[in-house]
């Protein structure tokens, strides 16, 4: 039932974790392609060791960037039907995923969304969530779209979605470009269809070390009002 869907896995200076992170996914999910984007230490090892497929970039380019290689690996098998971006810190949980995927094939759309706040399971700081809702408010005014979480990295993508999208910001804002590309495509001459899914998003302290922590939403926030 998973054959046709592959996960892309950002890899970062990720070596503690990944290969957990992987191992768990393949339970599930045989077909796990993983961009290292230039780690320093040990991380492309521990993702081939897991079992995932493995990309590289020469030096570190950004989050925007692997998801694209990532986009580009996945759609090199022709019985791809969805992609899923997917986080290599352990913070995203394979059971929504499973639950992002019938909604998709259910309701016949075209992206599902991970939302953090669609329910109470995932519990940023009040500070974090404002910040963040900033973010999604902006997006929303300047793509036309309506989400309540337009920075969280769980996507599920139909392979239609996945061969448009031409990610050029290689940095925090990239999540944004993406959201106005699928908000202005156009497929068999119809909008694009999506929705938002709850997801729960656990955040440990290694998660929070790695780049979610109340500062980094900051700089998205900056990073989306100055491109």
């Amino acid at each position: 039932m998973n054959e046709n869907v592959w996960l892309v896995v950002p890899l970062y200076n990720e070596a503690t974790v990944i290969g957990d992170v992987i191992t768990h996914a393949r339970r599930t999910f045989p077909n796990i392609v993983c961009v290292d984007d230039g780690s320093k230490d040990a991380s492309a090892a521990r993702a081939l060791a897991a079992g995932a497929r493995l990309v590289q970039h020469p030096v570190n380019m950004g989050q925007g960037a692997a998801l694209q290689t990532g986009f580009e690996f996945a759609l090199t098998d022709p019985g791809m039907e969805y992609v899923v971006t997917f986080d290599a810190d352990g913070q995203h949980q394979v059971d929504d995923v499973l639950q992002m995927l019938q909604r998709i094939r259910r309701d016949d759309l075209d992206v599902i969304f991970g939302s953090r706040f669609l329910d109470e399971r995932t519990q940023p700081s009040a500070l974090k969530k404002l910040v963040l809702r900033l973010a999604v408010a902006y997006t929303n005014l300047s793509t036309g779209t309506r989400l309540t979480d337009a920075h969280n990295g769980l996507r599920v993508l139909s392979r239609p979605v996945v061969e448009r999208l031409d990610i050029t910001m290689n940095r925090m804002a990239h999540a944004s470009e993406i959201v106005a590309q699928i908000g202005a495509l156009q497929i068999d001459g119809r909008r694009v269809r999506y929705a938002e899914e709850p997801v729960h998003i656990l955040y440990t302290d290694y998660s929070v070390s790695k780049g979610q922590s109340l500062w980094n939403s900051v700089n998205i926030l900056v990073e989306l009002m100055f491109k």
